[in-house]
């Protein structure tokens, strides 16, 4: 049982939610304190009557006992509500309201002192019924629905903790948004939908024999118009407290309508098939992503195959997404860090936003991301949650063997498992030295995910990494945080240390790193919050620094690149392949170095690509086979087994389309030789691997026919938004989905 066992509740206001919270509470943990004060004595009577409440009484007798305060109070009682609580209840009282409203809350809560300002969470459970008051509370109302969170700079990030965990123990997943956001969220999903059944219910009332109407409606009428059911006077008050964003959303929606009557009226069919089908789509979309099943899921069922046009010419500038590994690693220490971390430049992809969405389900409140902005609000190093679920990763090989290391010295069990993908991809190079530091981790027979992790104290050590892995060497640092004495980590060739910088960015202290070979952590340290800017991610930027050398009179420049030396292999490996690449404008942000790349085409060489460059350019060998395919002569890699366990056995994968297209290949265990020459066009499949996909994409540029690239839907997981920034920056790319 979590420390918010020992609080004493407050509830003002014991209708609906109010009741139904307290209901829960008191079902998840019967020696709750729990009081309540409300204006109608039956709901109070009746509350403390069954038990679901331990004292009622007045807001002036209960106030100085509250550890926490719940106003459930109508919309616009809130105004006058909260100076009362300021002034009554203790200065450690938590606060937070469940009002659909959040400007006017914000308004009230302006105008007292700071210190309560900082103790009040703004909250707003999604969740509700047509019946209203404390006799239809529910005390599996908010099982499995969301409740949102606005917290603001100024809260203290233990008071947002409590109320995130007072959600969670009702069972309601939490998310965050900004205030602004919130009414206009709820002004276009709830507010005007509600608006809409009362106008059409008043509406047929007012028709002549609307009894007959009313009397012959069928199913959908009720489904359409059983919001209107709802209590009047709260929504009388939500539209008034939150008239400004629903004035803007019933603009549009009245401007819609407009144009459905013109249509109808000109009886355009066909437009009006376009608009039904395209909000059919939506709305199956929308119900499949978030009430049956996860949108890793989603994706993955409906099918995308990319179609390339032979030839194009690359120019102009562009920013790729923020860098995955760097966006993987800001939720993760976030999250573990004291105080509030904000985030800029964070990669909105799949893999990332699962990352997001296990640390939610561990109780850390994130806001965002929205156009790459984020802020999170850390809970220390010992304040995760255990979650209620297995966590899923999706197809991030990254998050899952990062988390194993982290949640293996959690003092809960836990699950980890992702997609098709990634539960066949070995975990034993992470299991194996998790477990020589003491951890308890189950996997497969075959010694994939999922991951069964028993919490247990872990002890420093020291490991040997036969194969330089800088997921391996993370996921040990990881856990050697909270191990007792130091964890040190040598990789037997440098690999990218976003995870070392990161740290020292969190004001913990490193040892070693590169260029040393080897990385020491010692644990019983705490982290503190910082701000991340994430640079754009240069694996992204692989496939235009290619495509921008392989293409005839081609000239681009790709903007706020992170440089880490780290990761700079492709960009060796192409400088000595005789690309014309060149770094502009270099400088340093947040730890990390950054540089504008100005890349030219140029006639490329084949090479045999040196061994220290592997480890520094994993993650790019598909577009770097690419670039060998039209290079002159032939390229050689040695020493990238690893390639083989990737989201794809990449080597065999490349090898395969490259064929397809006409290119002599020869493949070894470790590793490829391709010979350059012309290429043809073909269809390919990417066997659902994102990497694999966009090189193909690149190849087009030189292909004399299209290309056609099958199984591409994860392409999203890593580079949203790929096919129109690409089209921008001159490919013939075409992308069709089912």
């Amino acid at each position: 049982m979590s420390d918010l066992a020992n609080k004493t509740i407050l509830f003002v206001g014991l209708g609906l939610i109010g009741g139904s919270l307290a209901r829960a509470l008191r079902e998840r943990n019967p020696a709750q304190k729990l009081l309540a004060t409300d204006s109608d004595q039956s709901a109070l009577d009746a509350a403390k009557q069954q038990g679901v409440v331990d004292q009622t009484g007045s807001l002036q007798e209960l106030a100085p006992a509250a550890d926490i305060c719940v106003l459930a109070a109508p919309p616009l009682a809130l105004i006058d509500l909260i100076p009362e609580v300021a002034s009554l209840c203790p200065s450690h009282t938590v606060f937070t309201d469940v009002a659909s409203v959040k400007s006017h809350v914000l308004s009230a809560i302006d105008a007292q002192p700071e210190s309560f300002a900082e103790n009040f969470v703004l909250g707003h459970p999604i969740a509700g019924s047509e019946r209203s008051g404390f006799q239809a509370a529910s005390v599996d109302l908010f099982q499995g629905r969301k409740t949102i969170l606005c917290p603001l700079e100024r809260n203290s990030s233990q008071a947002v903790a409590q109320v995130n965990e007072l959600w969670r123990q009702v069972g309601a997943d939490v998310i965050g948004m900004t205030p602004e956001r919130h009414d206009q969220v709820l002004a276009a999903t709830s507010h005007l939908p509600h608006l809409l059944a009362f106008a059409i219910v008043d509406v047929l009332l007012h028709q002549e024999q609307s009894d007959d109407i009313f009397r012959y409606a069928a199913g959908g009428f009720a489904d359409f118009s059983r919001v209107a059911s709802s209590d009047s006077t709260m929504w009388s008050d939500i539209f008034v407290a939150n008239a400004e964003a629903t004035e803007s959303v019933l603009d549009e929606y009245i401007a819609a309508l407009r144009s459905l009557k013109e249509s109808i009226h000109n009886r355009d069919r066909a437009v009006l098939q376009e608009v039904f089908n395209r909000a059919k789509q939506t709305r199956d979309r929308f119900v499949h992503n978030h009430y049956q099943g996860n949108s890793t899921q989603a994706v993955s069922d409906n099918l995308v195959t990319l179609i390339t046009a032979p030839g194009g010419t690359i120019s102009g500038s562009l920013r790729v997404p923020g860098d995955k590994s760097i966006s993987h690693r800001s939720v993760i220490f976030g999250a573990l860090a004291d105080g509030i971390t904000k985030v800029s430049g964070f990669l909105e992809g799949e893999d990332a936003l699962k990352t997001v969405a296990a640390f939610r389900e561990m109780g850390v409140t994130i806001v965002g991301p929205d156009n790459g902005e984020m802020t999170i609000y850390g809970v220390g190093k010992e304040g995760l949650q255990k979650p209620r679920i297995p966590l899923d990763m999706g197809n991030s090989g990254t998050a899952m063997r990062l988390m194993a290391g982290l949640l293996a010295a959690q003092a809960f069990d836990s699950e980890l498992f992702g997609d098709e993908s990634l539960n066949s991809r070995p975990m034993g190079r992470i299991a194996d030295p998790l477990r020589a530091m003491g951890a308890a981790i189950e996997t497969d027979g075959d010694g994939t995910p999922p991951l069964k992790i028993t919490g247990k104290k872990l002890r420093g050590t020291h490991y040997d990494m036969p194969v330089a892995s800088a997921q391996v060497k993370s996921c040990l640092l990881l856990a050697g945080l909270f191990a007792e004495g130091t964890t040190s980590v040598t990789e037997p060739a440098i690999c990218r240390d976003h995870t070392e910088r990161m740290l020292k960015g969190f004001g913990h202290e490193v040892e070693g790193g590169y260029p040393e070979s080897t990385t020491s952590v010692t644990g019983n340290q705490q982290l503190k919050a910082a701000t991340i800017d994430v640079p754009a991610d240069i694996s992204s930027a692989a496939f235009f620094l290619v495509a921008a050398s392989i293409a005839p009179e081609s000239e681009l420049l790709l903007e706020h690149v992170g440089i880490n030396p780290t990761r700079i292999g492709v960009i060796n490996i192409l400088r000595a392949m005789g690309a014309t690449i060149s770094f502009e404008n270099e400088r340093e942000v947040g730890g990390e170095p950054v540089a504008d790349i100005q890349v030219k085409s140029s006639e490329l060489h084949g090479v045999e690509i040196p061994a220290d460059q592997v480890p520094l350019a994993i993650d790019e060998f598909p577009v770097l086979f690419v670039a060998a395919a039209c290079a002159e002569g032939e390229t050689v890699l040695r020493g990238a087994e690893e390639l083989r366990v990737k989201e794809s056995d990449r080597i065999d994968a490349m090898a395969s389309g490259l064929k397809t297209l006409g290119v002599e290949v020869e493949t070894y265990p470790d590793g490829i030789r391709i010979v350059g020459g012309d290429l043809g066009g073909g269809k390919v499949d990417s066997l659902g691997d994102h990497r694999i996909a966009m090189a193909f994409a690149v190849a087009g540029l030189r292909a004399d026919d299209s290309i056609e690239i099958a199984n591409a839907e994860n392409v999203a997981t890593s580079f949203p938004g790929f096919t129109s920034l690409a089209n921008a920056a001159g490919f013939k790319l075409t992308e069709l989905a089912g």
